[in-house]
C-alpha cells in the first residue's frame, strides 16, 4: 500500500498525504484509516494534497472539497515526481504545514522465504518513498520557519514479530534516519514524529499484502503465530479510535517524537526493553573488555 498525503494549515493546515500504487502508504495497509483522517482533516476546514496512482479513488472528496483538497498522481518511488507533487500542493495552497508519510505495505514470510524482487521492491516503497517525500519538504519547511514530518511507522519498527523480518527492518530504517532527522531540523523550527500503531482491523494481510515463497520448515512456527502477543484477536485497534489522536497530535504545539496508538505498543516495548537491557547488562563485562 502505497499512500500519503499533505495537509496546508491545519484549521487551516495543509496537509500532504502520500499514496501510492501497491495500496496507500499506511501502516497495516489502512485505506480505512487514511480515508478516517483525510474527512476528518477536510469537514474542520484543513487543505489537504492527497497521492495517488489513481486519483479517482479520491473523486468523491473533490467533488465535495473542490477548494481544500488536491488529488496528485503520483508514483511515490519516482523521486523527481516526488518532488514535483509535493512543491505543486505547496504552489496551490500557499504554504505547508504538515506532511504524513504513509508509507506501508506488508510482506509476509519467514527471512529465507522472501525473495531479492520482493524486499527491494517494499524496501523502496517504505523506505525510499518516505525518504523522498521527506527530503521534498524539508526546503519548504526550512524556508517557512516551520512544519511537522510526521512518519507512519509501526510498532513494528520498536521490535520485530517472526515471519514479518522483512517488513520489520523497513520499518527500523525509517525510525532510524526519521531520529536522526529530528535533532538535525529542530533548530529550524520543523518536527518529526514517528506513528507507531499497533495492529487494526483493516486488510494488512488480505488484498495489499505480499507474501515470499513458502519453506515447509517454518509451517509449525506459522501456525503457531494466532497465539503470539500483537496478533491475538483483542489486540486489534478499531480504526476509528485513532482519529482524536491523529488531529491532537497536529494540533500540538510540541508534538512527541513517537505516539504510540493502541494498547499494545507500550505494553510490550518496556517488557521488550527490559529483556534488552538485561542482556547488555549481562555481557557487560564482555563489552568493556573490547574497549580496550
Amino acid at each position: 500500500m502505497r499512500d500519503n498525503f499533505v495537509l496546508s494549515k491545519l484549521k487551516n493546515k495543509t496537509i500532504k498525504i502520500f499514496k501510492n500504487g501497491k495500496d496507500n502508504f499506511y501502516h497495516r495497509s489502512i485505506k480505512r484509516i487514511r480515508k478516517l483522517w483525510t474527512e476528518a482533516f477536510l469537514k474542520r476546514g484543513d487543505k489537504v494534497a492527497a497521492t495517488s496512482r489513481n486519483i479517482e479513488a479520491y473523486k468523491d472528496l473533490a467533488e465535495q472539497y473542490p477548494d481544500s483538497f488536491l488529488p496528485i498522481s503520483l508514483d511515490i518511488t519516482n523521486r523527481e515526481a516526488v518532488f514535483e507533487a509535493v512543491n505543486k500542493a505547496k504552489n496551490y495552497f500557499g504554504n505547508l504545514d504538515v506532511v504524513i508519510n504513509n508509507a506501508g505495505y506488508g510482506v509476509f514470510g519467514a527471512v529465507e522465504e522472501v525473495g531479492e524482487k520482493v524486499t527491494k521492491d517494499v524496501f523502496e516503497a517504505n523506505v525510499f518513498g518516505t525518504l523522498w517525500v521527506t527530503q521534498a519538504a524539508l526546503p519548504i519547511f526550512r524556508a517557512q520557519g516551520s512544519g511537522h514530518v510526521i512518519q507512519l511507522s509501526s510498532v513494528l519498527g520498536v521490535w520485530s514479530l517472526p515471519t514479518l523480518g522483512i517488513y520489520n527492518a523497513t520499518k527500523f530504517a525509517v525510525e532510524g534516519f526519521s531520529e536522526a532527522l529530528a535533532t538535525e531540523v529542530k533548530d529550524f523550527g520543523i518536527h518529526v514524529t514517528m506513528i507507531e500503531p499497533n495492529g487494526y482491523t483493516t486488510d494488512f494481510g488480505g488484498s495489499s499484502a505480499v507474501h515470499g515463497d513458502a519453506i515447509p520448515a517454518y509451517d509449525a512456527l506459522k501456525s503457531s503465530l494466532g497465539e503470539a502477543e500483537g496478533l491475538l484477536p483483542e489486540d486489534y485497534g478499531k480504526p476509528e479510535a485513532t482519529v482524536p489522536a491523529i488531529l491532537k497530535l497536529i494540533d500540538s504545539e510540541n508534538p512527541p517524537l513517537r505516539l504510540f496508538l493502541g494498547k499494545v505498543g507500550l505494553r510490550k516495548t518496556e517488557r521488550v526493553y527490559a529483556e534488552k537491557l538485561q542482556v547488555w547488562n549481562d555481557w557487560k563485562e564482555v563489552s568493556e573488555a573490547a574497549h580496550g
